[in-house]
C-alpha cells in the first residue's frame, strides 16, 4: 500500500516536525571492521547538507590525520554509506569517520579538502566534529 501527501501535506509534516525539535542532529554510525576489501562503511549517517564521508587516519590522540577515503553524501539520513580507501589500512589501525561539507571549494561534487584547509572542511555541532572512530580488523 502505498501512501500519497500533497506537498502542502508534507510541508505541514516537515515544518511541523522541524518545529518541535524534531530535526535529526548530524551524526555517523559505524562499527570495527574489516578493510580487507578496500571499502570503510558508515551503517548510518545524518547530515543537513550534502557533503562527504571522509575516512581520516587517526590514533589514540584521536586527532584526525590523513584522508584515506571519501564518498558523497546527500542531505538527510543515509544507510550503508562505503567509502573505497585510497591507501592501504591495516588490521588494528584506527580511522575516524567524518562528515564534511560541500562548501567553499571552487567546484561543486568535486571533493577538494586537504587537512588543515577550509574548502570541503569538516562540520562541527556545538564546536565538535561529526564523527566516529573504528579500528580495522
Amino acid at each position: 500500500m502505498k501512501t500519497l501527501f500533497t506537498a502542502s501535506a508534507f510541508a505541514c509534516i516537515a515544518s511541523f516536525g522541524l518545529a518541535a525539535g524534531h530535526a535529526m542532529a548530524p551524526a555517523v554510525t559505524a562499527a570495527d571492521q574489516s578493510v580487507a576489501n578496500g571499502i570503510v562503511s558508515a551503517e548510518k549517517i545524518v547530515a543537513d547538507k550534502n557533503g562527504w564521508l571522509v575516512v581520516h587516519r587517526t590514533d589514540a590522540s584521536m586527532k584526525p590525520g590523513p584522508v584515506v577515503g571519501h564518498a558523497p553524501l546527500r542531505k538527510g539520513e543515509t544507510n550503508d554509506v562505503a567509502a573505497i580507501l585510497t591507501e592501504e589500512v591495516k588490521p588494528g589501525e584506527m580511522l575516524m569517520l567524518m562528515v564534511h561539507s560541500e562548501d567553499g571549494g571552487m567546484e561543486t561534487g568535486i571533493f577538494e579538502y586537504t587537512l588543515g584547509a577550509k574548502e570541503d572542511g569538516p562540520i562541527r555541532v556545538d564546536g565538535k566534529l561529526v564523527m566516529t572512530v573504528i579500528t580495522a580488523q
